[in-house]
C-alpha cells in the first residue's frame, strides 16, 4: 500500500471550495479574502477562524470562543506579554530607523544575545524573517567554503526565498530539490538513531562530491520539527556533524523554531553538544515582532562581506531590538527555561500515559515544550494521517489549537508558549482522551 506524502501547508490547510455549510457572512468573508489572496491564500481548519485578540497562552475569536494556543511558535513568552509590547510601543514613540547610526538600544541586545552563545560564535547579523536569515546563511557557507552543494532532511522546511526554498522540500509540489542539494531521511527513533543519520549523511556528502559541487553545508532545524520531532538520544546529531566537517562542509543550525527556550535549553543545538558554524533564527526573537538574525564566527562572516556588499534595511532596528531585549529579559525573569523543562517532562509523560489506554498513539518524543505525538493504524501500524486531521479539528470545537508534521501528516506537533502551565497541560491530555474515545 502506498502512503501519500503531505506538504507543510496542506497539514491543516482549509479547502476553499467547501464553504457550503456555513453562514452567508464567513462564506462572504472567505470569498473576498480568496479574491484578494489569490492562490496563494492559507486559512486553516475545516472552518476558518477570525482571532480578534490574544493573551498568554490563549487566542480568542470574534464570537468570544477562548482557544489554548499549543500550535504557534511566534509568541515565545505568551501572546501579547506586556513587557514585550510596552517596550514596543515606548521605542515606537522615540525612533525607529535603519542601523546605519549608532543605537544604544541595537548594540545592547546585539551584547545579550550573543552572550547566549558558545565558543567563537560572536558576531551577529539581523535580518527581519528566519527566510532571509537562512538565505543569507547559506550564501556565507557557500563562500566560506568554496563549495555549492547542501544536505538536509527529506521533509525540511526552512523558508521561502528563492535560495531557501531549494532546501525546503515539504514546499516543493512539482519537482525535487536544486541539483546541489541532497536529501536524507528524517532521523528515527532507535537506538542507532546517530549512527544511521551519520550514514545517510555520508552518502550524500560522496554524492555531492562525485558531481563537482562539494558540500557547504548540513543544514538542519535542531528539534527536526517539520520531520517530525526527534530530540533524542542528546549527542545524535553530532556524528553526522563531524562527517561534515571533515569533507569541509559547515553546520548551520536552524534554531527558528527550536530556540529561545522552547526545547527546555536556550538553543535546540546545545542537547547534541555541538557549536555549529552558522545559526539562524527568526519567529520567537520578538514575540510576535518580525525580526530575525545570524550568528556566526567572525572570519566567516569577513569573507562573505569581502565578497557582497550586503545590509539589510530593517534588520536590527530600534524597535526589533527593543522587542528583543523584552523577551531575553522575560524568559530570564519569569524563568520559563526551568519552566519549558518542568512542564515539558511533566506533559510527555503524561502523554505516554495516554498513550497506554490508546493503540492509535504510536509514540510521544520531544524535549520541553516542543513535543511530537504519533498517530497510527493500529492493525497496520502505518500513519494514522486521517486520525490526526480529526483530532486537530475536533481539538479546536474544543478550544485548542494544534497542528501536525511529519511526512505524512500524522504527527500532533505540540509547541506552546514557555509560559504554558501544568493546568494547561492537564486540560489538552484530558481533551485528547476524550476525543481519542469517541468524544
Amino acid at each position: 500500500m502506498t502512503i501519500a506524502t503531505k506538504e507543510i501547508l496542506a497539514l491543516n490547510r482549509f479547502d476553499a471550495s467547501q464553504t457550503n455549510d456555513f453562514s452567508p457572512e464567513l462564506a462572504e468573508r472567505i470569498a473576498r479574502r480568496s479574491a484578494a489572496f489569490g492562490a496563494s491564500s492559507v486559512l486553516f481548519y475545516q472552518q476558518p477562524i477570525e482571532m480578534v485578540r490574544a493573551k498568554g497562552a490563549f487566542m480568542y475569536d470574534a464570537q468570544g470562543q477562548r482557544y489554548l494556543d499549543v500550535y504557534n511558535n511566534v509568541p515565545s513568552v505568551g501572546h501579547c506579554h506586556p513587557r514585550v509590547v510596552e517596550a514596543i510601543a515606548r521605542q515606537a514613540g522615540t525612533l525607529n530607523i535603519h542601523t546605519r547610526y549608532l543605537a544604544s538600544v541595537v548594540e545592547a541586545y546585539a551584547e545579550r544575545l550573543l552572550a547566549t552563545f558558545p565558543g567563537q560564535l560572536s558576531n551577529v547579523v539581523f535580518t527581519c524573517t528566519g527566510s532571509e536569515s537562512n538565505d543569507l546563511a547559506m550564501r556565507i557557507a557557500q563562500i566560506g567554503t568554496g563549495a555549492k552543494g547542501f544536505i538536509v532532511t527529506e521533509t525540511a522546511y526552512h523558508g521561502n526565498t528563492a535560495l531557501v526554498t531549494e532546501i525546503s522540500p515539504s514546499s516543493l509540489r512539482r519537482r525535487k530539490p536544486a541539483p546541489y542539494v541532497r536529501v536524507v531521511p528524517a532521523p528515527s527513533a532507535d537506538a542507532n538513531v546517530g549512527e544511521r543519520f551519520a550514514a545517510a549523511v555520508k552518502v550524500a556528502i560522496a554524492e555531492l562530491q562525485a558531481e563537482g559541487f562539494g558540500v557547504a553545508a548540513l543544514v538542519a532545524d535542531s528539534i527536526f520539527s517539520s520531520d517530525g520531532i526527534y530530540a533524542d538520544p542528546p549527542g545524535f546529531l553530532k556524528p553526522a556533524v563531524d562527517a561534515v566537517r571533515q569533507s569541509g562542509g559547515l553546520f548551520i543550525a536552524d534554531e527558528v523554531q527550536p530556540g529561545f527556550g522552547r526545547t527546555g535549553g536556550m538553543w535546540g543545538f546545545l542537547r547534541h553538544g555541538i557549536e555549529p558554524d552558522l545559526v539562524t533564527m527568526g519567529k520567537p526573537m520578538g514575540n510576535g515582532f518580525p525580526m530575525g538574525g545570524i550568528v556566526t564566527r567572525p572570519e566567516l562572516l569577513a569573507a562573505f562581506c569581502e565578497e557582497t556588499g550586503y545590509f539589510n534595511t530593517f534588520g536590527g532596528n530600534p524597535v526589533a531590538a527593543a522587542a528583543g531585549l523584552a523577551v531575553l529579559d522575560v524568559i530570564r525573569d519569569e524563568e520559563l527555561l526551568d519552566n519549558a523543562r518542568e512542564v515539558g517532562d511533566y506533559f510527555r509523560e503524561g502523554l505516554k500515559e495516554l498513550s497506554l489506554a490508546h493503540a492509535s498513539i504510536g509514540a510521544v518524543r520531544g524535549a520541553g515544550l516542543f513535543i511530537g505525538l504519533d498517530f497510527i493504524v493500529p492493525d497496520e501500524r502505518t500513519p494514522g494521517t486521517s486520525l490526526a486531521s480529526h483530532v486537530i479539528n475536533r481539538m479546536k470545537e474544543n478550544g485548542i489549537l494544534i497542528g501536525a508534521a511529519g511526512k505524512y501528516g500524522a504527527t500532533l506537533k505540540i509547541r506552546p508558549p514557555l509560559c504554558f502551565s501544568r493546568q494547561d497541560a492537564g486540560y489538552f491530555m484530558a481533551t485528547l482522551a476524550d476525543i481519542l474515545k469517541g468524544g
